[in-house]
């Protein structure tokens, strides 16, 4: 999920990596080259986001990894390394959604349903900018989903 800020103070919308909700002008087309801008914008803020984090863990893991004696010391050692690894590895995932919705904003076919090609919808895709299905279609798979067990 995209890095939210609030402002309790004026109880404003949340902002997606501190990026404001974008307004739609009266008569703007779904998807016009400023909303193509808008999102380009908030996946590659997520996406540096991530690979800081990356680089964090690497260094975490280079400077914190040490040869206890104890084996309940290195066993703690390992469970926090496996975690972090395991994040890291949910993260990687998320990093090559983010680089097809780039990719599907470069061919102008973000924003758009891959199932029944309707819009997806400006907030949607501020909540969840790699979303690839309208929410109708996203609730029938995981309908379909829950019914497969």
């Amino acid at each position: 999920m995209a890095e939210t800020t609030t402002n309790p103070v004026n109880n404003q919308e949340p902002k997606a990596f501190g990026f404001e909700p974008y307004n739609v002008a009266e008569g703007e087309e779904y998807m016009s080259p400023a909303q193509e801008e808008h999102f380009r914008q908030i996946l590659l803020a997520w996406k540096r986001s991530l690979m800081e984090e990356v680089d964090r863990t690497v260094h975490h893991m280079q400077d914190e990894a040490t040869n206890f004696p104890d084996p309940n010391d290195r066993a703690t050692q390992e469970s926090e390394f496996s975690l972090e690894l395991r994040t890291r590895d949910r993260e990687r995932k998320l990093i090559k959604k983010i680089d097809e919705g780039m990719t599907r904003l470069t061919e102008h076919e973000y924003g758009f349903c891959e199932a029944c090609g309707v819009e997806i919808g400006v907030r949607r895709l501020e909540a969840r900018p790699t979303a690839t299905l309208c929410i109708d279609c996203k609730t029938l798979d995981e309908i379909r989903e829950k019914q497969r067990g």
